[in-house]
């Protein structure tokens, strides 16, 4: 227990490191800065008025959407994917891994799932005691599963998934454009005050410096999410692409650009720049097109590329699974795929991390 509660302390660490940086450069910027400089200079003095406007709306929307982003819980699965209590019971008493499948697989035969494990079993998280939804993952950080994880992030001492992703995009997005105003404001004066002893001189220099290397590092992170975005998948998703019937496919939940983009966003434009919730979809079920054709690729026609096939004489049908009809779990045959089991994903980026157990 005292483990435990040392862990969600220091947890907090990354976080309360990324608000004091914040606070200083909030102080640094409009105090020293702002304030202290251009009082000196009254025929500058509108320029420190445009600055403050826009330093401050920026810092505005950072903070809210990494307040945002830090403090919305997870979405986790609804109660219609836990098994009830007599499916339970049966499922903690059975012993053979097949038969605990078989009580999975009626469970889950009216859920709109499309996706299993490499070796074709029905994704089950013993921790929760739940049926995973497509492209839910059991984060061992926060202990829940969590609907359309991406990874569990220090930063914001939070899992991003379902419910914050947006947010977390915006935090990424507005952050970038914070720490590339201050820098590009500030790179005057850093040239200037290099060789000047003034009050506001290691300040100056110092939020140069932090604000390019932020800027730096957040600009790689960034991108890749953009492309996430595009791709529709997750960072887990990047690194072991989800099975479905027809086997594994990156790109099984993507629905071109545009579609991707609405996903995440919504669709009234509007709401794009604001860290409200407006994510299309419930997080439990997601549209699929050709699970075994990139959208990017869709130009090409199916009869001029040979279908991936399980055998020698076997191939996949090229059609997309129906939202109707649960074909995964249907009882006509079922494509074999040697592979590993579900396991640990880690990530090691210094950005972020990815957690997925069961």
């Amino acid at each position: 227990h005292v483990l435990k509660c040392c862990q969600k302390v220091l947890a907090w660490v990354p976080v309360v490191f990324i608000a004091l940086v914040v606070a200083w450069s909030y102080y640094a910027y409009v105090v020293e800065l702002c304030v202290s400089i251009f009082t000196d200079l009254f025929f500058v003095y509108f320029i420190a008025v445009v600055y403050l406007v826009v330093f401050h709306l920026s810092f505005v929307m950072f903070i809210w959407s990494y307040w945002k982003t830090i403090f919305t819980s997870p979405a986790s699965p609804s109660n219609e994917f836990c098994l009830s209590k007599a499916d339970k019971e049966q499922y903690e008493k059975e012993e053979r891994p097949e038969s605990q499948q078989e009580i999975l697989r009626r469970a889950a035969k009216d859920l709109p799932i499309y996706t299993t494990t490499a070796s074709k079993a029905i994704r089950y998280c013993d921790r929760c005691q739940l049926i995973k939804p497509d492209r839910c993952h059991h984060c061992s950080a926060c202990d829940i599963c969590v609907l359309k994880m991406d990874h569990h992030c220090p930063w914001v001492n939070n899992c991003v998934g379902f419910s914050n992703y947006k947010f977390f995009l915006l935090f990424l997005m507005y952050s970038l454009l914070y720490c590339l105003f201050v820098a590009a404001t500030v790179l005057q004066y850093f040239i200037q005050f290099w060789t000047k002893d003034t009050h506001a001189k290691f300040h100056v220099l110092f939020l140069f410096f932090v604000a390019a290397m932020f800027f730096i590092s957040i600009l790689s992170l960034f991108s890749y999410h953009c492309w996430l975005v595009g791709k529709n998948r997750s960072t887990i998703e990047t690194f072991r692409a989800p099975t479905f019937r027809n086997g594994p496919d990156k790109n099984g939940f993507s629905l071109g650009y545009s579609k991707n983009l609405r996903e995440v966003f919504g669709d009234e434009k509007k709401y794009w720049l604001l860290p409200i919730f407006t994510s299309l979809g419930d997080g439990c079920n997601f549209p699929t097109r050709l699970v075994i054709m990139d959208p990017e690729q869709l130009t090409v026609s199916s009869q001029n590329e040979p279908a991936k096939s399980s055998g020698a004489n076997q191939s996949f049908p090229p059609r997309p699974l129906s939202e109707s009809q649960n074909r995964l779990l249907a009882s006509d045959s079922q494509w074999v795929e040697s592979g590993p089991e579900e396991e640990n994903v880690k990530s090691g980026s210094p950005h972020h991390n990815v957690s997925d157990d069961s």
